[in-house]
C-alpha cells in the first residue's frame, strides 16, 4: 500500500528545499566577494547582516521573479522579507500561490 499524503508531503520538501537551494546558491555566488567565507544558511541575516544591501535586493527581486514566474509587488519587497533565504523563500511561496 502507497501513504500517497507521505508522497505528496515529500515532493513538497524537496521541492521547498530546491527553492531554498537555488536563493541560498544566488546570494553565495553575487552578493560574497571571492574569498569571503561567511556561511549563508536559512537564518543568516542578509541585509542586518550586510551581505545584501537596497541595490542587491532589486536585483534579487527580479532574478526571484524571472526564475519562479511571478510578480512581487514593490509594498512586499521590504528589508524584512529579504532579510534571510527563509524569509525570502517565504515571500516567493506566497506570490507562487497567488498565481497559481
Amino acid at each position: 500500500m502507497v501513504d500517497h499524503a507521505a508522497t505528496r508531503k515529500k515532493e513538497k520538501c524537496s521541492i521547498m528545499d530546491e527553492l531554498t537551494k537555488v536563493v541560498r546558491d544566488y546570494i553565495v555566488k553575487e552578493y560574497l566577494e571571492e574569498g569571503d567565507d561567511r556561511e549563508i544558511n536559512e537564518t543568516t541575516p542578509l541585509i542586518s547582516g550586510g551581505i545584501v544591501d537596497s541595490f542587491s535586493m532589486v536585483s534579487l527581486k527580479r532574478f526571484l521573479e524571472k526564475k519562479c514566474a511571478i510578480q512581487i509587488p514593490d509594498a512586499d519587497a521590504t528589508p524584512e522579507a529579504f532579510d534571510s533565504v527563509q524569509r525570502i523563500v517565504a515571500l516567493v511561496r506566497r506570490f507562487q500561490k497567488v498565481t497559481a
